[in-house]
């Protein structure tokens, strides 16, 4: 007998009249506003414009939603195009089944495309909204939460998650909760994130790649306790073997562009402010108290000129004056 469990929720959706409100798309919404809020506050800190984050997610979401969702289908296929299953559940994304591989692969190209169109390089808007993705993942893992999916091996731990649901072959019990495993693992990678730009100011998409290589970390080993039907390759899932590889790439990644390009972009965005300096005066600021500090000097150099010519037209004056009284 458990004496403590984390209970699943006794249904996953709500109706509002004929309207249904499900959880898992409320936990991907959620998560997405966290990201655009959190990478807006960034870009603005780096020097661009407030507003021009959100403007790029009008791109970059829906080809993530897109391509996370090819993913699942395409590894995943047997679940909508084998004997006696309906292919048009492909589209049902309501119901869970959203791959990170493909929704930051094509959810990457819908950015890439909002920046060639703002005139924006990719790896700094990347760097901005890194630890923004991990928190939006920190989210919408809770909607496997509300679907009873991706759970792990059996456990009778005090944070066992209790699965109650029968349906698609599962079997009630208490199980690990990878999806909460997953949930906390990214919010700490967010934070990584975070403190590691701070400290070394990263730049040219290294904060990104450190998120990509820190998320696949964590999903190597969680992603090996998971008991969902998944492929497998010498004995691993395909999703660890991803992982493996992906990580790979980012290591090697972080490793090349901190030779060939260090330092941090000094411009993120045309004609937005220059980034902020130590004494906390953006680039712009400097510049007009110069340039203010031009004027003034160039108006006490006018003001002397004057006054020279005034002394100068004086003396001319008491010259004359003496001349006449001579003759």
């Amino acid at each position: 007998m458990e004496l403590a469990f984390i209970p699943s929720p006794s249904r996953g959706v709500l109706y509002l009249g004929p309207i249904p409100l499900r959880g898992y798309a409320f936990c991907i919404i959620i998560g997405v506003f966290v990201a655009v809020w959190l990478g807006n506050k960034r870009w603005v800190a780096r020097g661009g414009r407030a507003g021009t984050v959100a403007d790029i997610a009008v791109w970059a979401v829906p080809f993530g939603l897109v391509g996370g969702r090819l993913y699942h289908v395409i590894t995943d296929y047997e679940l909508y195009f084998s004997e006696g299953r309906d292919w048009v559940d492909a589209f049902k994304i309501w119901e869970g089944g959203l791959g990170i591989w493909g929704a930051i692969a094509l959810g990457a190209l819908g950015a890439w495309i909002g920046c060639r169109r703002r005139g924006i390089p990719l790896p700094a808007y990347a760097d901005a909204v890194a630890p923004g993705i991990a928190l939006a993942q920190a989210i919408g893992r809770w909607g496997n939460w509300f679907n009873q999916e991706l759970y792990g091996k059996p456990t009778d731990l005090p944070w066992a998650l209790e699965i109650t649901s029968s349906a698609d072959g599962r079997v009630p019990g208490t199980y690990h909760p990878t999806f909460l495993y997953e949930s906390l693992w990214c919010i700490g990678v967010a934070l990584l994130v975070i403190w590691a730009d701070r400290r070394f100011r990263l730049g040219h998409g290294r904060a990104f790649a450190l998120y990509v290589a820190a998320y696949c970390a964590g999903r190597g080993w969680i992603e090996y306790m998971r008991v969902d039907d998944a492929h497998h390759i010498l004995g691993l899932r395909l999703n660890v073997w991803t992982a493996i590889f992906v990580f790979l790439l980012a290591v090697a990644y972080l490793v090349v562009s901190a030779k060939t390009r260090p330092g941090r972009e000094a411009v993120v965005e045309p004609g937005a402010g220059g980034e902020a300096s130590a004494d906390g005066k953006t680039d712009g600021e400097t510049d007009g108290e110069s340039k203010a500090d031009g004027e003034s000097t160039a108006g006490s150099e006018d003001k002397d000129d004057s006054e020279d010519k005034v002394g100068d037209a004086d003396d001319e004056s008491k010259d004359e004056a003496g001349s006449a009284k001579k003759t």
